[in-house]
């Protein structure tokens, strides 16, 4: 009688009892982490893409003075004829920088420039369009005016003790121009997350290295520091590790000091040259070690030493997947990052998309519209893990639920842009 051959999970199960699901993993590992990175003070000029380690709160108004939003003449509201039309005499002239200081009497109005401050008793601007002129001193208005119009009032954008921004934003190009407009030369900001990266494998070579039989360049510290560099990481290269329960424990220990964060590629599947788990059970330890989605199910998350540690898998597609859904999140929390999550919509497949239930998929896709401006998703092509060419064509991923067994072509579906992820 033939014996039975014994059937362990797999990466080519679709169902594996042991493998957590993608929301557990990601709520196990935002647990596990904590902000560590400490302020410090950087010109306003630098703060590009750095998280605020303190609220910006203003100390003056903006603007700073009710001022004029329009080219035209200052006035009176109380000038502005009920019916028909009314003169009122040319006193003077107020520009951005030279206000019209002395006061504007009934009867009368300034010339003024858009940004200029309202001159005494004045409260309305009209329009240079809407004005009739006699000769040089003298306009005409009609009652096609409300007392108020063309005026930005002091403190209309930012009132003087409000809190503009709030500990914990990534600063964009408007948020340094809003801090600059408050007169703040400098910010304090969390420093930059220090984060170690190595690749594992005999069969890596650097990009600038001839490949043997069976070699291959290593593309995954490329994407990963391209990523890590996208979030403002610094950036530690422990290099290619050999498959030796030795160069992977020299890797760890060489990762893990001064770093805030460990994260390799490879070695941490069940083949008999895959050490990190092992070396991983020496220096540190690790809280799960594979998750229910394709591609990227082994993947391991814990510590070493003081160090947070992620396991990616080896194949290119998968270190990406798995970097946005998990990496990202955790070290944007531990950069002191409090902002929402990623964006997520829905489209329309263009595509047949082929799948069985058990686990979530994280298919690579292109997101247009449609003629009628209808949001419309097709895939990239072949979406093994090792396609690396399906995610630089892409724009977004597709996110096939757990409990998905296929999608047709116009069926609705969830996709999440690459443009929301950083």
């Amino acid at each position: 009688m033939t014996e039975a051959i014994p059937a362990a999970p797999s990466c080519a199960d679709d169902h594996d009892p042991m493998s957590l699901t993608v929301q557990d993993a990601l709520a196990r590992i935002l647990a596990n982490v904590a902000p560590v990175c400490s302020p410090e003070p950087v010109p306003v000029a630098a703060t590009l893409g750095r998280i605020l380690a303190a609220d910006i709160v203003s100390t003056m108004n903006v603007p700073a003075h009710t001022n004029s939003a329009m080219d035209g003449y200052a006035l009176s509201g109380s000038d502005i004829p009920a019916r028909g039309t009314g003169e009122l005499e040319v006193i003077g002239t107020a520009f951005a920088g030279r206000p019209y200081l002395s006061t504007v009497a009934r009867g009368q109005c300034v010339r003024i420039m858009t940004g200029a401050p309202l001159p005494p008793g004045t409260d309305t601007v009209v329009m240079q369009e809407r004005v009739g002129q006699r000769g040089d001193r003298i306009i005409r208005i009609d009652g096609n005016l409300k007392a108020g119009d063309n005026v930005r009032q002091a403190g209309e954008d930012i009132r003087e003790g409000q809190t503009v921004l709030a500990a914990g934003r990534r600063l964009m190009p408007a948020d340094i121009g809003l801090i600059a407009s408050l007169g703040i030369a400098e910010v304090a900001v969390h420093r930059p997350l220090r984060v170690a990266i190595f690749s594992t494998g005999d069969e890596l070579r650097p990009v600038d290295e001839r490949l043997g039989p069976g070699d291959v360049h290593d593309s995954n510290r490329y994407t990963l520091r391209g990523m890590l560099q996208r979030l403002g990481a610094q950036i530690k290269d422990v290099g290619i590790v050999r498959d030796t329960p030795e160069h992977t424990r020299a890797a760890f220990q060489a990762a893990a000091a001064g770093q805030d964060a460990i994260i390799s590629s490879g070695g941490v599947s069940v083949g008999e040259a895959d050490f990190v788990k092992q070396v991983l059970s020496e220096l540190g330890h690790a809280e799960f070690w594979k998750v229910a989605m394709k591609p990227g199910r082994p993947l391991t998350f814990g510590r070493v030493r003081g160090a947070v540690f992620f396991g990616l898998p080896g194949n290119p597609v998968s270190v990406m997947v798995t970097f946005y859904q998990f990496v990202q999140p955790a070290l944007r929390r531990m950069m002191g990052e409090t902002q929402g999550g990623e964006l997520r919509l829905r489209a329309t497949s263009a595509s047949r998309l082929k799948k069985r239930p058990g686990r979530v998929e994280f298919q690579r896709g292109v997101l247009g519209q449609d003629e009628g401006g209808a949001l419309v998703v097709r895939k990239t092509g072949m979406q093994g893990s090792g396609i690396l060419t399906s995610m630089s064509h892409a724009n977004c991923f597709i996110i096939l639920p757990q409990d998905c067994a296929g999608v047709e072509i116009g069926d609705p579906v969830e996709v999440q842009p690459f443009a929301g992820l950083i």
